[in-house]
């Protein structure tokens, strides 16, 4: 089963790691908010797994896990058929229409 889909406030953050791993501090400071906010997030981030973090000296390191992004893309990918199933009924209808307007012209 694949990790639940990213909150939206959360998806900056996942945007900024995805760019490679930040400390806590960078990431207040590139997202331009509060501390509090930006460690509850990655805590829940980090407990969903799709991130995790290191210790260096006094900070803590983050990055993304890249697993559960693996699944998710797989996941979605599984429907593609779905579209791709509807898109070739379009065209069928697509192309009957034209058919029948040609016959009548």
């Amino acid at each position: 089963m694949p990790s639940p889909v990213i909150k939206r406030s959360y998806s900056s953050h996942v945007e900024l790691l995805k760019k490679g791993p930040c400390s806590v501090n960078e990431i207040v400071q590139a997202l331009n908010i509060g501390q509090p906010q930006v460690s509850r997030h990655l805590r829940i981030l980090a407990k969903t797994g799709l991130v995790r973090f290191r210790t260096k000296g006094q900070l803590r390191i983050y990055n993304l896990e890249a697993q559960p992004f693996q699944d998710l893309d797989a996941w979605f990918d599984s429907f593609s058929i779905l579209w791709e199933e509807s898109l070739d009924h379009f065209e069928d209808y697509m192309l009957d229409i034209k058919q029948k307007g040609d016959k009548l012209k």
